[in-house]
């Protein structure tokens, strides 16, 4: 079981939790939406950044 670690209280959690358990941090949700725009936006930097 992968495990991630709590930005507020620094415990190691089970990846898959949308809280923690100790301190009820509630993880933010990353769309696939916004996922594939970030990807696409640093391909379009790599290639302007390689035309120079």
């Amino acid at each position: 079981m992968k495990k991630k670690e709590c930005p507020s209280c620094a415990m190691q959690i089970d990846e898959n939790a949308s809280t923690c358990p100790i301190c009820g941090y509630l993880f933010p949700k990353t769309s696939v939406v916004w996922k594939i725009l970030a990807i696409i936006l640093i391909i379009l930097m790599l290639y302007h950044v390689i035309t120079l």
